[in-house]
């Protein structure tokens, strides 16, 4: 119940227009890149596993809307920021995406993203350990692709609107692992 509660209150700070969930200032309009667009936006929540709060998410999008799988298709430009709310291990990091791409996509979409996968894995894997207020932000512009960055240091951009959208579908799929984190992220229950 108490999880149920906590949620809710996230998803009610974005609706009511503040820009802070669990400490965590969120822009309402960010710009992707050195020179990429400007977004606003969409939706931020925090996501908890078992009882730990480990990070709020918030996603910019060209213009609101609370369609995943129209987001997913279209592959504008776009924002995911994580904000860290806890120490965590790369291990946990890595594990967690692995686990994550497992359940959202099928093998064989998995397949042609594996390389770039392990790229993106092995960022975690020079950091060791990603602490507490750590933000990690993923900027999609086509046709550069995804710059991952961490706490605004660029460590990599990876190719292909794929693999954004291989990303982006763990939060906004139609399986996410998180279901009431989707709902905050695309704004659903907060209007």
């Amino acid at each position: 119940m108490r999880l149920a509660a906590l949620v809710f209150a996230a998803m009610v700070c974005v609706a009511a227009g503040a820009t802070e969930i669990e400490g965590i200032k969120l822009a309402k309009r960010v710009q992707a890149g050195a020179a990429g667009p400007e977004l606003v936006l969409n939706g931020a929540g925090v996501r908890v596993r078992l009882i730990f709060k480990v990070y709020v998410a918030a996603l910019y999008l060209p213009a609101k809307t609370d369609d995943g799988e129209a987001i997913l298709r279209a592959g504008l430009p776009n924002r995911f920021v994580l904000h860290i709310l806890r120490d965590l291990s790369a291990e946990q990091i890595n594990s967690s995406i692995g686990d994550a791409l497992r359940e959202t996509l099928t093998p064989e979409e998995r397949q042609p993203l594996d390389a770039r996968m392990a790229r993106f894995g092995a960022i975690f894997d020079t950091l060791r350990e990603i602490r507490e207020g750590t933000r990690i932000t993923l900027d999609y512009l086509p046709p550069l692709g995804t710059i991952v960055s961490v706490n605004a240091d660029e460590k990599d951009r990876i190719a292909g609107a794929d693999f954004n959208q291989a990303l982006l579908r763990v939060w906004l799929g139609d399986r996410p692992r998180d279901p009431e984190l989707r709902k905050a992220l695309l704004g659903i229950g907060t209007q």
